[in-house]
C-alpha cells in the first residue's frame, strides 16, 4: 500500500523518525513492524522491515531508521526522502513482541540495545495514550550519549513516573559517574524490576545484546516464559 511522509524528526546524527500516513493499513499493535519497499526508476526494488515506534492504533504511523552508509534503503530514508514523498508499505506484522494495555496490571520491564528501543517506545507511548496504570521501567543501552533516540521524550516520560535507566558502552555524558561498559548481570540486578515482581519483560536489540541480556535475566531468577525477545542485524 502507498504511504506518504507527513512529518520527520532527526533523532541522532545517523537516525531519523518518519511519520507516515497509510490509512489503508489496519491499526497496529504496540511492538509490531512494517515492511518498506522502494522502487527505482529502472524497476529495481529493495525492501526492509522497520519497527513502529508510534503508539498502538496511531495515525500517522512512525518508524525510526538508522543509516548505514553502504545500505540500499536506510541512507535514502534518513537523508533523502522528504515530506510529501510516497513509498510502499506492508503490514503491520508481528504478534510476539507485543504489549496490549488490556493484558492486565502485571509490571513491564523494557530492555533495549541501540535502535532496539523503537518498538519499546511504541509500548511506552501506548501506555501513555491509553492512560494505563501498569508500572513500566526501561533499561536502555547506547554506545554514547549522541546515539540516544527520543532523548527529550524519554526525559519527560521519566519525569511522569516511568523509571528510565540509560547505560553507555563506550562514552558516558560529561560529568556522569557512570562507567562505560556493556549491560551485564550486575546492571540487570541493579536497574530492572526484581523477579519477585514477576514482570513481563521485552528485550530488543542486536543478536549478541539480546542473547547476553536473556542469559543474565535467567541467571538472576526471571522465568523464561515471561521474557519476550526480538533480535536483528543491520537493516540496510
Amino acid at each position: 500500500m502507498t504511504a506518504t511522509v507527513v512529518g520527520e524528526q532527526r533523532e541522532t546524527p545517523t537516525a531519523r523518525s518518519l511519520r507516515l500516513s497509510a490509512t489503508d493499513l489496519r491499526p497496529p499493535l504496540a511492538g509490531q513492524h512494517i515492511d518498506v519497499r522502494l522502487t527505482a526508476e529502472d524497476g529495481y526494488t529493495a525492501q526492509r522491515s522497520y519497527s513502529l515506534s508510534s503508539a498502538a492504533g496511531a495515525d500517522p504511523l512512525e518508524v525510526t531508521v538508522e543509516r548505514f552508509d553502504d545500505g540500499e534503503v536506510s541512507p535514502y530514508l534518513v537523508d533523502g526522502i522528504e515530506v510529501g514523498d510516497a513509498l510502499e508499505v506492508r503490514g503491520p506484522i508481528g504478534g510476539w513482541l507485543v504489549w496490549r494495555p488490556e493484558s492486565g496490571d502485571r509490571p513491564v520491564q523494557l530492555i533495549a540495545g541501540g535502535s532496539g528501543v523503537a518498538p519499546l517506545m511504541s509500548m511506552l507511548r501506548t501506555r501513555e495514550a491509553t492512560r494505563s496504570a501498569t508500572p513500566f521501567r526501561l533499561l536502555y543501552g547506547a554506545t554514547d550519549p549522541d546515539r540516544v533516540y527520543y532523548r527529550d521524550e524519554l526525559a519527560r516520560i521519566a519525569a511522569d513516573g516511568v523509571q528510565v535507566d540509560l547505560r553507555y558502552s563506550r562514552r558516558v555524558p560529561n560529568g556522569s559517574d557512570l562507567v562505560p561498559g556493556r549491560i551485564g548481570r550486575a546492571e540487570l540486578e541493579a536497574s530492572t524490576l526484581p523477579p519477585a515482581d514477576e514482570p513481563s519483560i521485552f528485550v530488543c536489540g542486536p543478536t549478541g545484546f539480546v542473547e547476553a541480556v536473556s542469559d543474565g535475566l535467567l541467571a538472576i531468577g526471571h522465568a523464561e516464559e515471561r521474557i519476550r525477545t526480538e533480535r536483528f542485524g543491520p537493516t540496510r
